[in-house]
């Protein structure tokens, strides 16, 4: 008798159990109270793919929230189709690792999706503004630009944030830039290597600095045919070419990724994909931080103490717009020594 009155007991328990669990609560997820966005003021550049991230703070909320862009408008309160409506925006299908072989390989990897031109990742709270949006028809600086709300959701509850500022500036196409960021102009003809070392001037002897080298960039719009190219031009103090060739310790066949190299004696010449560097990614063609291509023009020559010296102009920089561009290096000062000494 003992053995079955322990049995039911046993039996009784776990019927209890089971029928409690019907009684309990949902598990329900967590929304902090303390949530909320640590930048809500905005100023992308057009021109190129900007991502504004980590502006969303969830504290101890659970993941993932959705989060979702709505009510743009104008600053003055009317409609923003340019910013609500979907656009064809060019989008990476297949991750870009900078190890194509070719442009074909490239474009394969990209393709035409339409999206809104300024967007929230559903899921992290990110903000981004795509390249095809531009001040043709987008308003920039000093304009008002547009306020925006946003919703921030979990089944933990939600929360509206309203009156997000987005002043967009006007497009640079490339950096370093020349340009002001609000009306557009140019400050500037050139700009300047990122560094210089070991050139000596041809006639004085002197060493070449920063100062002593400027960089334009030329978008050519004469040459023929599609496609885009990227071209570097060498000049001495009388404008006059000088041989890429008098660099001879330079990388030409990975300096850029580019295809196809035409070297002459007055240009060296790439069939590229634009933007350069395509993708925020470190690769042998960028700088460490993956957001400028990073290139080194080097040769040697035998110095006055007869030890061979190294000669380099180092230059980083990006370009955001399809085209034919030219990045044209003058010595206007006096031109660089390249005979032994």
């Amino acid at each position: 008798m003992m053995m079955n009155y322990r049995y039911f007991q046993i039996i009784l328990i776990a019927i209890s159990f089971a029928s409690c669990e019907d009684f309990l609560p949902d598990e329900r997820d967590v929304f902090d109270p303390d949530v909320g966005f640590v930048q809500t003021e905005f100023k992308p550049l057009l021109g190129r793919n900007t991502l504004m991230d980590n502006v969303f703070n969830p504290a101890n909320s659970s993941r993932p929230m959705d989060f979702e862009i709505f009510n743009m408008r104008k600053f003055d309160g009317s409609p923003a189709p340019e910013l609500t409506e979907n656009f064809p925006v060019v989008v990476w299908e297949v991750p870009y690792t900078g190890e194509e072989n070719s442009l074909e390989e490239i474009e394969e990897k990209r393709g035409i999706q339409y999206r809104p031109l300024f967007s929230v990742r559903e899921h992290a709270g990110d903000f981004l503004m795509w390249s095809e949006a531009n001040s043709s028809f987008v308003r920039t600086l000093p304009d008002s630009g547009y306020v925006f709300n946003v919703s921030v959701t979990n089944t933990g509850g939600s929360r509206i944030y309203e009156n997000f500022r987005l002043m967009p500036q006007r497009e640079r196409p490339f950096e370093p830039s020349i340009y002001d960021p609000y009306v557009g102009v140019a400050e500037e003809a050139y700009v300047r290597p990122l560094s210089v070392s070991g050139i000596s001037g041809e006639e004085s002897g002197r060493p070449l600095f920063n100062d002593d080298i400027e960089i334009y960039f030329n978008k050519n719009e004469d040459m023929e045919g599609v496609g885009n190219t990227l071209t570097f031009k060498f000049l001495d103090e009388n404008f006059n070419s000088i041989d890429p060739a008098n660099f001879h310790l330079t990388d030409w066949e990975n300096l850029v990724h580019g295809f196809n190299m035409e070297l002459t004696e007055e240009y060296v010449r790439y069939k590229v994909a634009y933007p350069i560097p395509l993708v925020e990614l470190n690769t042998k063609y960028t700088n460490s931080s993956g957001e400028r291509a990073h290139v080194v023009f080097s040769y040697d020559r035998l110095n006055a103490g007869g030890f061979n010296e190294v000669a380099e102009i180092v230059f980083d920089f990006a370009i955001y717009e399809r085209g034919h561009w030219e990045i044209i290096i003058i010595f206007p000062n006096e031109s660089p020594a390249f005979e032994d000494y």
